[in-house]
Parts: structure tokens; sequence; C-alpha cells
């Protein structure tokens, strides 16, 4: 079994909306949350965003949507891909690359305001190594005194709790009922887990069941914070979901 975030995002491009109750709604409640905290650090205007690991469009095209310059880019072309066509579909305007997380310095040539890395993208990588060379990449991108942005789940509570998964929801809509959830795997060093994503879709009579799995790290916030003043970021801090608005922790540093 691979554990490259490609292959994963690759297989589930064409049904990664289907994880959200309303995914063009997801698109534009993302967009509110995220922009309200980049203007809040850089002040009311437009700005060149990079979005580092933009899947098919979720956050990137909704900031683009709100006057922001946005170059999206992910490791999944199959996913970049789709972001190119659903950003088209929604009129949105914004340029796509293929690039990693940990190679962005050879990968893209401009510099932003803004590098951001939303929905749990940074706990793929494995190492603390990887994590490293991704916030190294990231730091790369950005222009001084610009702002470092990324999500991640809350690790500090799950390695205390050490759940099973997410519970299923249902969902209705013009294509019919669907169930989405997850089961988690945890590996004997109780870090690292893998996460099977399971969408089953009604169809006549029956169910259709699609699986995905992935690997992840549990990475808890002080490594983060670690290794992003071990790359220069200063000023780190750590937003919560009931003062960031967002549904998992936020952290956001700048770059000196």
């Amino acid at each position: 079994m691979t554990h490259e975030p490609s292959s994963f995002y690759d297989h589930l491009a064409g049904d990664y909306h289907l994880i959200f109750a309303d995914w063009e709604c997801a698109i534009a409640w993302q967009a509110d949350v995220i922009d309200r905290l980049i203007r809040t650090e850089l002040g009311d205007r437009s700005l060149s965003i990079l979005d580092c690991a933009c899947g098919i469009g979720t956050q990137a095209i909704g900031l683009a949507q709100r006057g922001h310059r946005v170059h999206a880019t992910d490791i999944s072309a199959t996913s970049v891909d789709r972001a190119r066509q659903e950003a088209r579909r929604l009129g949105a305007s914004l340029t796509f690359g293929v690039a990693d997380l940990r190679t962005l310095a050879t990968q893209v040539d401009d510099t932003f305001d803004v590098v951001l890395a939303f929905d749990n993208a940074l706990p793929h990588l494995l190492t603390e190594d990887d994590v490293g060379r991704a916030v190294a990449g990231m730091t790369s991108r950005l222009r001084p005194g610009g702002l470092f942005l990324a999500s991640i789940r809350d690790y500090d509570r799950i390695l205390a709790e050490r759940p099973t998964g997410d519970p299923p929801r249902a969902f209705d809509d013009e294509t019919g009922r669907r169930i989405v959830f997850q089961l988690w795997d945890w590996a004997a060093d109780g870090l690292n887990y893998d996460l099977h994503l399971f969408i089953l879709s009604r169809v006549d009579d029956r169910w259709d069941t699609r699986e995905y799995t992935a690997r992840y790290r549990a990475l808890r916030r002080d490594e983060l914070t670690a290794v992003l003043g071990r790359r220069g970021l200063t000023d780190v801090r750590w937003l919560m979901p009931d003062e960031s608005g967002y549904y998992q922790p936020v952290v956001g540093a700048h770059k000196p």
C-alpha cells in the first residue's frame, strides 16, 4: 500500500466534494473565515496568496472570488486539473501548478504576501524532517513581512483520546443519499494512523461503496511551533476554532 499523498488525492479528486454537505457553500464559508484572518493580520486589501495544498480548490477558489491574486498548487496533478475546471465553472480567476510542499522553492518562482496550507495537509508528512522541509518551502515563497497560515486537526486532544475514526454523516441532495465516515487504524508507535475514508452512495436499490486510504502523523501543536521557529518564522500564534471560526486549529506566523 502506498502512503504517498499524491496517490490518495489523485484517486479522491473526483469524489472530494462528496465529503461536504454542500461543497460550494463550504467554499464560500471557508473563504469568509480565511479572508478575515488574512485581512486582520495584513490589512484590508487585495493580496498575493499561494495556496500550496489546494486540492480541488476549496480555499483557493473562494479567496480568488474575494479579490485576492491566488496561485494554487498541489502534489496531486489530478486534483489540480479538477480545481482548474471548477474555477472556470465558478468564474474564479487564478493560476495553478503542480508542486510538492517540500520542494516549493524550486517548483514555484514567485513570492507571495500569504502562503497557506489548510485542511490538515502538513500531517501527511510522516517525519519531522519532511515537516521541516515543507515549512522551509512555504517560508521560501513568502515575502518579508508575509503571513504563513496552516490548519491541522486538534492532535493534542486526539492523542489523549485515541479515537477510532469520525462518525457517519448522512447527506441528501439532488443526486440522492450518501453516507461519509472514517475509520482510523493507529500504528504501534501511537503517532501515525491509517485513515480509511468511506463514501457510500445510494444507487437504485443498493449501496455503492468507495474507500480511500491515507497515512497521517498526529502532529502536536508544540511540535509544529518548534519547526516554525527553527525555520525563522516569528510571532507564532495558534487560534482554536472558537476564536478563529474555522473548524480546525489554525497557526499563523510571520516572515521577518
